[in-house]
């Protein structure tokens, strides 16, 4: 088992650190595919494997589907220093105005004499819903039952 190497999860050993995992067989890798991440293989019963993400979450993946044996290089890439407003724009990346040095007609955080608190019991969007704490997941999605644990708060 060199690292590298595609194999379907029921032919990888349990424990193994895996990534570019698919979710559906023959549908390509979808999980940890990024910088320095990876999975572990914890367990595998009726057709399906259990797997550590890079979350903490833990979640069924059918057996045929399959992986990549090792954890993906380049783990310091999120430690990178962009170092000056120019390299983002090089990037693609456009300057961010914070809702507060706006007038109230542009956003909900805006206006006031000088630097003023928000003024709202919660942050808005400038579009005014919630900004913080809404949970963005659908309550019945179906891939629901795959999930054995869920993530943990920090």
């Amino acid at each position: 088992f060199e690292t590298g190497n595609r194999l379907p999860l029921s032919k990888i050993p349990l424990g193994t650190f895996i990534h570019n995992i698919e979710l559906s067989p023959n549908k390509g890798g979808q999980l940890a595919r990024s910088a320095g991440s990876s999975v572990q293989l914890l367990s595998r019963e009726g057709g399906y494997a259990n797997l550590v993400l890079p979350s903490s979450e833990i979640r069924r993946v059918q057996e045929n589907c399959l992986a990549s044996i090792g954890v993906l290089s380049n783990p310091e890439h999120n430690l990178v220093s962009i170092g000056k407003a120019g390299r983002s724009r090089w990037m693609g990346v456009r300057p961010t105005v914070r809702g507060s040095a706006m007038n109230p007609v542009d956003h909900p955080h805006g206006g006031g004499e000088g630097r003023q608190p928000i003024g709202l019991k919660f942050p808005k969007t400038p579009w005014g819903k919630h900004a913080l704490g809404v949970k963005t997941r659908r309550k019945k999605k179906l891939s629901n039952k795959f999930i054995i644990s869920r993530r943990k708060k920090k």
